[in-house]
């Protein structure tokens, strides 16, 4: 994930890095076509058409590039992680959820620069598009992140498993995302965030949600019995 395009760019580099700069802004919906290929320093008002045929395929594979390179590092670190004997604990899981997830960018003082805003901005207002992206595949070091949390915590109901999955993932990408736009504005210190104690610490609180102590009064018998019809998916492509 390149926020400086390799040694000869081409203009495909630039609307693609003009693209990911705004929309990590802005939105998909606050951007226009014309507005990514001025700020990509194009002159021919068709070009983002002719390499990318639609703004939708644009964002479509600029999802990808990111995704991919974290799918990438998730499932070495996870593949590391077994061949060492683990997980020993659910904080060997989440530092794998977060670690691959930053430092993606080539250039810049901390190698950060749009693409955790970007996807967040996505995933969050075009959720069908981010899914169809990432097409259970980009995102299957994630999963098998999540397969091995539910192994390691068998003691919290599906129902109470599955929202805390649900909040663990917005935090994720809120956390990141404004890391990222700290460590991108020279004007604002950067200690806290550019420290991998604060990465760790961050780790520490995912697990917190994790392993909280609930209220089964807040749910009624039959939800805490229920096995969703996604848990069985997992649970079945945890055996297989």
């Amino acid at each position: 994930m390149s926020d400086t395009p390799d040694l000869k760019p081409t203009a495909r580099d630039w609307i693609k890095l003009a693209a990911r700069r705004l929309v990590a802004e802005r939105g998909v919906d606050g951007v226009t076509t014309r507005e990514i290929i001025k700020a990509a320093g194009q002159k021919n008002q068709g070009s983002l058409n002719y390499y990318f045929g639609t703004k939708e395929e644009l964002i479509r594979e600029i999802i990808i590039d990111g995704a991919k390179l974290i799918d990438e590092r998730r499932h070495a670190a996870l593949d590391e992680l077994r061949a060492n004997g683990g997980p020993k604990s659910i904080e060997d899981i989440t530092d794998i959820l977060i670690f691959p997830a930053v430092r993606i960018s080539r250039g810049g003082k901390y190698f950060e620069d749009s693409y955790s805003r970007f996807a967040t901005q996505v995933r969050d207002y075009h959720p069908a598009l981010f899914a169809d992206a990432l097409a259970n595949k980009w995102n299957s070091g994630y999963q098998q992140c999540l397969i091995e949390l539910r192994k390691m915590l068998p003691d919290i109901p599906p129902l109470i498993l599955n929202q805390r999955f649900s909040f663990m993932g917005a935090y994720l990408g809120s956390v990141l995302s404004t890391r990222e736009r700290v460590l991108t504005d020279d004007s604002r210190p950067t200690k806290l965030w550019a420290s991998d104690g604060t990465l760790h610490h961050f780790s520490q609180t995912m697990v917190a949600i994790l392993t909280a102590p609930y209220l089964p009064e807040l749910f009624s018998e039959e939800e805490l019995e229920e096995v969703t019809a996604e848990s069985k998916r997992i649970a079945e492509k945890a055996s297989s």
